[in-house]
């Protein structure tokens, strides 16, 4: 059996991760075509993948324009660019594995969906939660009735102090009008993940939060506006200057530092952070998304689920605590720790699992979800997806109601 051919629209750090996949596999998967305005990720990745000349394109539109080349097209532009890619390809008959979040709002959204079930391809988001080993041994004890019916769960992303600072603050997804809001770029997957454990649909949602620290009133007076001329920075726990090169001295040059600089040197990191975003004080940032959230979710039958984001913490795997009627559940994203009402036993299963380094973030989520995506459609079989077009819009809906919630204050019904 010949390869998928695979063609990449927007080859930034997640398209990247995700092409990796071919060259760990190149008899399942093949890179064919690639669209990138940035000449050195354009290049690299045609270098990386030996794309023919013909099928490399700075807009995915004049990607789209070409007569169908490839069986799926992996959409990793920036948030708000999804919408014309995925309708564009799916009209042209191409399967989509489509970077989350679907798109910023929800008429998008509806609208990506629409496409996709009108012209019957095979479409996946970056849902990677839904795909980890932890989540499908976890599914498979839920299921099996071990601590009996599932009434409440409690969910914590802790993102990292570093990370918030990086992404939320000074980064991509700063500012809701550039990107999307928080808990949607952030943290859409972890209501998606939520749905899926409680395998029932969300009927009713309340959020609260705010963007409390990072903004100028919370600035120290000796603080300057960038980290290399601050008086203020060695004390400062968000100092981009300590953090970017100590990732250096490591010699840790994947993600975040490749999102900041292709040069891989002290003098490239620093010209960076000079003259760049990465280097600003993030009290004087043009950053308005929040960093810290609460949501609460009430489901068909009456369960409960809360889940809370924080940029507050250590950077850390979620955290969740499952209840049912006959025992409970804690789980950090790589070990399940069950505890039975009745005998009274605890029970550890470790879930580690060895996955290439280019694809084993998010628990192994993100080589998973890519080998699911290319299994689905070399068989052309779209059951496999653990997250189809409408749960996907479903997720989504519950996701947009939360934000509603917390701006106008008051609970949603779904």
């Amino acid at each position: 059996m010949k390869p998928v051919e695979l063609i990449i629209a927007g080859a930034g750090d997640r398209g990247f991760v995700y092409a990796s996949y071919a060259k760990t596999h190149p008899k399942r998967a093949k890179v064919v075509g690639v669209a990138e305005p940035r000449d050195f990720y354009r290049e690299k990745m045609v270098e990386e993948h030996n794309i023919p000349e013909e099928n490399v394109f700075t807009d995915w539109k004049d990607m789209v324009k070409k007569k169908k080349f490839a069986d799926a097209v992996i959409i990793a532009t920036q948030d708000h660019m999804h919408r014309e890619p995925a309708i564009a390809f799916a009209k042209k008959g191409y399967h989509i594995l489509l970077e989350k979040p679907m798109a910023p709002d929800e008429k998008s959204c509806r609208a990506i969906t629409k496409a996709v079930l009108s012209n019957d391809i095979i479409f996946a988001l970056g849902h990677v939660l839904r795909y980890t080993r932890y989540t499908q041994k976890l599914k498979s004890i839920l299921d099996s009735g071990l601590i009996g019916d599932v009434i409440s769960i409690q969910r914590l992303e802790p993102v990292g102090y570093w990370h918030q600072a990086h992404s939320f603050v000074r980064g991509n997804w700063r500012n809701e009008k550039e990107s999307s809001f928080m808990l949607l770029s952030k943290s859409c997957h972890d209501l998606d993940w939520i749905r899926y454990i409680m395998s029932k649909k969300c009927t009713t949602v309340s959020s609260f939060g705010s963007l409390s620290h990072f903004h100028v009133e919370n600035k120290p007076e000796t603080a300057g506006s960038n980290c290399l001329e601050c008086d203020y920075e060695p004390e400062c726990p968000y100092s981009a200057k300590r953090f970017y090169l100590k990732l250096l001295q490591r010699g840790k040059t994947g993600w975040p530092l490749r999102t900041i600089t292709t040069e891989m040197t002290k003098g490239g990191i620093v010209h960076e952070l000079r003259v760049g975003p990465y280097g600003r004080c993030v009290y004087e940032c043009d950053n308005d998304v929040v960093d810290h959230q609460v949501v609460n979710m009430e489901f068909e039958g009456g369960e409960t689920a809360s889940f809370t984001m924080t940029g507050f913490t250590k950077a850390r795997q979620r955290e969740t605590r499952i209840f049912g009627t006959k025992g409970e559940i804690y789980g950090n994203g790589t070990k399940i720790q069950i505890h039975e009402f009745l005998s009274g036993k605890t029970e550890i299963i470790d879930t580690s699992d060895e996955v290439p380094a280019s694809l084993a973030d998010h628990g192994g989520g993100d080589y998973a979800l890519i080998d699911t995506f290319v299994s689905a459609v070399a068989q052309n079989n779209p059951s496999l997806i653990l997250s189809g077009p409408e749960e996907t819009l479903e997720t989504h809906l519950m996701t947009f109601a939360a934000e509603r919630s917390r701006k106008e204050g008051k609970i949603i019904s779904l």
